[in-house]
């Protein structure tokens, strides 16, 4: 059995760990991904938040005639060619992703890059089977760190797995744009998935088991939204799905309804139900690693497992499934490494996200049903883009942005944006909350641009009841 001083399981954020501070090491990294879709660098890079902006910014483009109109500005979408959209994207996407694995091969004399699925045998004791050969490799090692990431989830639905479909692994590299899709899941990746494809003219329908789409957002939010998505999706609401068949070149999605049985027809199904951890793929209970109830890895705030010279990162144990989460957690992960004596914590006090749809969403912190659920005291203030100069210009009739905040020292809680823009605008209600600046001194002791959007926090803040 080989033995080496640290192990990586994973090429995405875990790739950012080794660099010349770790020159005196031996180490391995480990990727099955690598030579197929899912190549070397991990989701973001591959098939998730990479792609998927570039997806969004030409969706965005192909909108302009809807949002034109509205400005008495005549614009007409001729057609979206969608093969040189894909390969403009993963033209750019592919060699950087080929340029990462041979750097993590030939760019280091320290470093060695194995290929093929890893999976535990014992504590800090692996084996790896090369994809392609079969070939086995025993290693041990005197650390490691588990980046091995997530998984589409896919739903235990009678004739999903026979009738062909598609996750968001995979539906980013179709051969030809559908003329129509039907998109099982309310979050994050089928509502984005949605407007990327619906702005490209195909006939897109979201399927959800629950009565709202974004329905972990704040609810202001997840119910205006909602409503937002049902005039430019055909968006079914409360369904649960019977069973999936196919017909020739169409997939046929049986769902329950009020009078028996709904048949949806399409030529694509995106299945879009979230995430799993591949903790299952490594055997990550044979290495004497605990697991959450959802296959999560427990880690404790320096990211170490409950095996000793183990930690984790990412998806594969966090809740929070974000790329830039993963690379706090990955900077954390090499601090501890090379000062085992001065361990240094994560902090994910205010982790932020966004939602690359239409109409932009961001938030961070408290929703209002979670402070109402845990009890926290707080008061709350809304502004609408229809309420400042820009939002006059941009003729906006639905984005609003929403506080918290705590109502005796005026901290802010909670933040949450929908409309233009808003992963930028709220990145100063952010370091506000990072650096405990409470709201009237945001609001008053400095200047705000007029007219620009910023108005808009500006106005929320001075908007709060605070005493």
């Amino acid at each position: 059995m080989r033995h080496v001083d640290l192990v990586i399981i994973g090429s995405g954020s875990g790739n950012a760990i080794v660099d010349e501070r770790f020159d005196d090491w031996e180490v391995v990294y480990l990727e099955k991904g690598v030579g197929s879709r899912d190549s070397y660098g991990g989701t973001c890079l591959n098939v998730g938040c990479i792609p998927t902006k570039m997806l969004v910014h030409t969706a965005d483009v192909a909108g302009a005639p809807v949002e034109a109109r509205r400005l008495g500005v005549d614009l007409s979408l001729n057609d979206a060619d969608w093969p040189r959209i894909r390969d403009r994207i993963f033209g750019r996407i592919d060699p950087i992703a080929d340029g990462g694995q041979k750097y993590r091969q030939t760019g280091r004399p320290n470093t060695s890059l194995l290929t093929g699925t890893a999976r535990f045998t014992g504590p800090k004791q692996l084996t790896v089977i090369d994809a392609e050969t079969d070939e086995v490799t025993a290693l041990s090692a005197d650390q490691i760190v588990i980046a091995a990431g997530g998984r589409p989830a896919v739903p235990d639905v009678p004739g999903l797995a026979e009738s062909g479909f598609h996750t968001s692994d995979s539906v980013m590299r179709l051969e030809q744009l559908p003329t129509s899709m039907v998109i099982l899941g309310s979050g994050f990746i089928a509502v984005e998935m949605a407007h990327i494809f619906a702005s490209l003219g195909v006939k897109v329908t979201v399927v959800a088991r629950s009565g709202q789409l974004l329905r972990q957002l704040d609810r202001d939010v997840a119910r205006q939204f909602t409503e937002i998505a049902g005039g430019r999706w055909d968006v079914r609401l409360n369904r649960a799905i019977r069973r999936v068949d196919r017909d020739g070149d169409r997939v046929r999605v049986f769902l329950d309804a009020h009078d028996g049985e709904e048949r949806l027809e399409a030529d694509v199904l995106l299945v879009a139900t979230g995430r799993v951890p591949n903790s299952d793929l490594i055997e990550a209970e044979v290495g004497g690693l605990e697991l959450t109830g959802g296959g999560r890895i427990v880690v404790d705030e320096t990211q170490a497992t409950t095996a000793p010279g183990v930690w984790a990162l990412g998806d594969i144990s966090s809740p929070h499934q974000l790329k830039h989460v993963a690379n706090r957690e990955a900077r954390t992960v090499a601090h501890n490494l090379l000062h085992p004596k001065d361990l240094i914590r994560t902090d994910h006090r205010y982790v932020p996200y966004a939602v690359f749809t239409e109409p932009r969403i961001a938030s961070v912190g408290l929703t209002e049903q979670q402070a109402e659920v845990d009890g926290i005291e707080y008061v709350t203030s809304t502004q609408e883009y229809a309420g400042i100069a820009y939002g006059w210009a941009m003729e906006d009739t639905t984005g609003f942005a929403k506080l918290l905040a705590d109502p005796n020292t005026g901290l802010l809680l909670g933040a949450h944006i929908m409309g233009p823009e808003a992963p930028t605008l709220i990145q100063p209600l952010i370091q506000a909350m990072q650096f405990g600046l409470d709201a009237r001194t945001m609001a008053r002791d400095q200047y705000w641009i007029h007219p620009a959007m910023p108005e808009l926090i500006e106005n929320a803040l001075l908007a709060l009841p605070l005493a």
